[in-house]
């Protein structure tokens, strides 16, 4: 999970003298949602900070000076990997020989399955219940292995949090389950719901498999008006971190529906409606069951 060259005890004896010196450890993650189930692991015993912002596009990020300045002085960065932050290792490099985590480790990522990207990891698992699990356990490994003295208190936390989170996800999932199985087809901008369709028995379709990507080739969206209209589906969603307009058009085009906003990418800030891992989950899911119920 972390980087060899800080395994066992080189995080050991980095971790003790932090400690001694009375200051409070400090963790900067990639982007927000990995901070909010990083805070849920480390509770009071660690600072946890996002360099990206609410909001953000995280897949072609380009990290600010003031990010720069708002990691210094991290213990330790936790990354998605999965070639998500693509950004990530020339920012690393700036900010010096500090330890990182890579949570996706132990989990099998599905392919995406079209576009410049085909083959590559889809990165977006952390849309899948049980794979939001091993980031939550990858994440207690990890603050452990930076403060053995909290190790025990890190695994109390994320067990709590893993049962808030199959609270939250499996009556939904339960529930998309249960739609009629013409029912169950989903068509975002993004192809960022691999993970939650494959969990929620949903057949996805998408304008264009990841945001590098910008925008659908003629013959993407080709495949989605068709798909669309073959099948009937009643509704099209986009993402919150990019222009609903393609979305929009290809509702008109169709006679499908807009059903809104999906949150996948990036929170909101804390008045907005998704402050929370937990809430980004809940309302992503509540309003893809409501859209396809709705027909």
């Amino acid at each position: 999970m972390l980087r060899r060259t800080f395994l066992g005890t080189a995080l050991a004896s980095l971790a003790a003298p932090t400690l001694a010196q009375g200051r409070k450890l400090k963790v900067a993650t990639t982007f927000t949602i990995l901070a909010d189930m990083a805070r849920n692991v480390a509770g009071d015993r660690v600072e946890i900070v996002s360099i990206t912002k609410p909001g953000a596009e995280i897949h072609n990020y380009e990290p600010t000076p003031s990010d720069l300045i708002g990691a210094r002085g991290a213990d330790m960065i936790l990354r998605n990997g999965l070639n998500l932050e693509l950004w990530f290792e020339q920012f690393l490099r700036n900010l010096g020989n500090i330890p990182s985590a890579t949570l996706t480790e132990g989990i099998e990522p599905m392919p995406i399955s079209g576009g410049s990207y085909k083959g590559k990891p889809n990165p977006h698992a952390w849309m899948a219940l049980d794979s939001a699990m091993i980031y939550v356990d990858n994440i207690a490994v990890a603050l452990a292995s930076l403060d053995p003295a909290g190790a025990e208190e890190y695994r109390t936390n994320a067990e709590a949090y893993k049962a808030g989170i199959a609270r939250t996800i499996a009556p939904l999932r339960d529930q998309a389950r249960a739609l009629p199985e013409g029912r169950r087809r989903l068509v975002t901008s993004e192809g960022a719901f691999s993970y939650l369709a494959r969990d929620f028995h949903l057949e996805e379709f998408y304008l264009w498999p990841i945001n590098a990507d910008a925008q659908g080739t003629p013959q993407q969206v080709r495949r989605v008006v068709d798909a669309i209209r073959e099948h009937s589906i009643p509704v099209v969603f986009s993402e919150s971190t990019v222009s609903d307009r393609p979305a929009r058009q290809i509702a008109s085009e169709t006679g499908a529906r807009y059903g809104g906003v999906l949150y996948v990418d990036s929170l909101s800030e804390p008045d907005g409606p998704v402050p929370t891992y937990l809430d980004l989950l809940r309302v992503t899911s509540e309003t893809i069951v409501r859209g396809l119920s709705d027909g």
